[in-house]
């Protein structure tokens, strides 16, 4: 099983962005995806989860109201949906899969920067 992120890039305080999540060498229906991030100088943190059919969807507490979830199970991809930026959201963000429901992440993407700055 393969994940491959996109979408990152450089954007104002207040822009929207779109990440991507694709995977390969399975079916992404079967699992529950979750992202994560890395922000400068600190540990990899929990940004948000969307269950396998997409119905129960949890934020961490700095995301909420902010990011969205959604997932594409016919085009085998996950997106997050990243609405009014700040610059405490510049990380590297990471999608994983996870295949058994047990909240434990058994495949990671490779990771997408993104930067918030004026």
């Amino acid at each position: 099983v393969q994940l491959q992120a996109s979408g990152g890039g450089l954007v104002q305080p207040g822009d929207s962005l779109r990440l991507s999540c694709a995977v390969s060498g399975s079916t992404v229906g079967n699992y529950a995806m979750g992202w994560f991030r890395q922000r400068p100088g600190l540990e990899r943190e929990f940004v948000g989860r969307i269950s396998w059919s997409g119905v129960r969807k949890t934020f961490a507490d700095p995301v909420k109201g902010r990011f969205g979830l959604s997932r594409d199970n016919a085009k085998n991809t996950v997106y997050l949906q990243m609405n009014r930026l700040k610059p405490e959201d510049t990380a590297v963000y990471y999608c994983a899969a996870d295949t058994d429901s047990d909240y434990a992440y058994d495949y990671w993407g490779q990771g997408t920067l993104v930067t918030v700055s004026s």
